[in-house]
């Protein structure tokens, strides 16, 4: 398979919750870019389109919009450029 990305993924496991209208929903960061990331979460079907992925240790909070979903995996695009 071709790879796609124009900056590479670092492999990660880190705990993070999805924010979205007062609702949030545990999930795994499994691997993170400047550009965007994967999660895990156990139900697919009640993310929305955009809502905000807070990292668990509250280092890092960034709006993004879903790029795909494969099972429980979820990838994303980044909405905005990386707190410098």
């Amino acid at each position: 398979m071709e790879e796609k990305r124009k900056q590479p993924r670092i492999e990660v496991d880190e705990p993070a919750y999805v924010s979205s209208g007062g609702s949030v929903m545990r999930c795994t960061v499994r691997n993170i870019s400047t550009e965007g990331a994967a999660i895990d979460i156990e139900n697919p079907a009640f993310v929305p389109a955009r809502f905000r992925l807070v990292m668990d240790n509250g280092a890092s909070v960034r709006e993004c919009q879903v790029a795909w979903i494969q099972r429980n995996r979820i990838g994303l695009t980044f909405l905005e450029a990386a707190p410098t």
